[in-house]
């Protein structure tokens, strides 16, 4: 391992004309190898570089001339990319990044990744990521660590000294991702989701207004628990409350399962050498059958649109890009199986200061989640249970929750489903 101070980084130093390089994202984003590599990789042939989220607004489309961006969707920053027509999609479950990468279907010649400082053993903490980093590693040609003792020591999976070819040591706070300002319709949104989490229920949520609107309402409930791809400062106050305790899981008892860290220094701190919290690969916070483990699982998750049947559109309104496959599906599947569980899909009922309805007669971009696939859909009007229900009768229990400005269009649409059945 070759330890590199900051202020003398040159990415020319170990990258070759053509490598892929894989990033580790969200807040485990190793925001000074990112600079580094924007300053240097104009000077270096056909780089590419692959990241699932960013946050760290380095990414802009002027600071990626000289490389090739792809992700698995526009979450965050990289939404300018996708404006520019600067990001290439690759449409995939975020559990399926780490398969990809360990097949070469996403190539990795280089690893870049932000670790915390090493234990009394030597060993390096992933921090705030730990999702698709394992196996990043794992196929790499180089493997360049961001050493930032700023970084939280989280348990989960290590990353020996060995492993390393090239560790950049820095001190600077890592990405933070605030809480969102919260509305009303984020609160009313909130309050019907919530009814749908009792004592003992294990939770996967993202991050945002909704889910940390929500998290607010439930310190009445008892003994809840964690199994999400993220996590953020909305569940500290649960903890801190006692209200989290992961007493109820049949796997994995008293610690909360995730793959990020996504928030600010206060999650941090409450995460550092916490062994209450797990890091883990997408490998097991997604995986079909560790979810079947859990009981009364309920998944929130969002939505960019619903049609009138259930199919869910997360990813693409028109020629936008805005969001992503996400780890949705893996989770809306695994909630509406859970005995005791739900899958619920949160949306406002309107898009664009109220002059769209994102309860459609047909959906403008694809299909993220089969209808199929759909347990429950809240709007600030209301929840409509679908799972089990007809095609008919789906119509008018999302009729009933859409902006009442649209309903009338809406009924129109639904009555040739109605009238057809299908």
């Amino acid at each position: 391992m070759k330890v590199i101070d900051a202020e003398e980084l040159d990415v020319a130093e170990f990258l070759r004309p053509g490598d892929r390089i894989v990033i580790g994202q969200a807040c485990g984003e190793p925001t000074t190898l990112l600079e580094g590599l924007i300053a240097g990789a104009g000077a270096i042939e056909g780089v590419s570089a692959f990241i699932a989220t960013s946050f760290s607004g380095l990414l802009t489309p002027e600071a990626t001339q000289g490389i090739s961006m792809s992700s698995m969707g526009a979450i965050g920053a990289l939404r300018s990319l996708t404006a520019a027509g600067r990001l290439e999609v690759i449409p995939c479950h975020v559990g399926r990044v780490g398969p990809l990468i360990e097949a070469g279907i996403i190539g990795c010649d280089v690893a870049f990744v932000q670790v915390s400082p090493p234990d009394a053993q030597g060993d390096y903490s992933f921090g705030l990521i730990s999702d698709y980093v394992r196996a990043a590693v794992e196929r790499a040609r180089v493997v360049v660590a961001e050493v930032n003792d700023r970084v939280p020591w989280t348990y989960g999976s290590t990353l020996r000294a060995s492993e390393i070819d090239y560790a950049v040591t820095v001190s600077r706070d890592p990405v933070q991702v605030p809480p969102a300002r919260i509305t009303e319709i984020d609160s009313a949104i909130a309050k019907y989701a919530a009814a749908y989490i009792e004592d003992g229920s294990v939770l996967q949520t993202g991050v945002g207004a909704v889910p940390d609107a929500m998290l607010r309402l439930l310190h009445d409930r008892r003994d809840l628990g964690v199994h999400s791809g993220m996590i953020g400062d909305g569940l500290v106050d649960l903890a801190e409350a006692g209200v989290l305790t992961n007493a109820r899981k049949r796997i994995d008892p008293g610690v909360s399962i995730t793959g990020a860290l996504i928030g600010t220094d206060r999650l941090y701190a409450f995460a550092h050498r916490n062994n209450g919290i797990r890091m883990c690969a997408t490998s097991y916070t997604h995986d079909a059958s560790v979810l079947a483990q859990l009981d009364r699982l309920v998944t929130l998750n969002s939505a960019l649109e619903v049609d009138l049947t259930g199919q869910v559109n997360a990813e693409q309104t028109g020629a936008a890009y805005l969001g992503g496959t996400g780890g949705q599906v893996d989770f809306v599947r695994a909630g509406a199986c859970s005995p005791g569980g739900h899958s619920v899909i949160v949306l406002p009922s309107t898009a664009k200061k109220g002059t769209v309805s994102r309860i459609t007669a047909a959906l403008s971009g694809p299909v993220t989640t089969a209808r199929s696939d759909v347990d429950v859909i809240v709007t600030e009007y209301g929840a409509a249970e679908l799972r089990g229900w007809t095609l008919a009768e789906r119509t008018r229990r999302l009729v009933a929750i859409a902006h009442p400005d649209f309903r009338e269009d809406l009924e129109r649409a639904a009555h040739t489903i109605q009238q057809r059945g299908f």
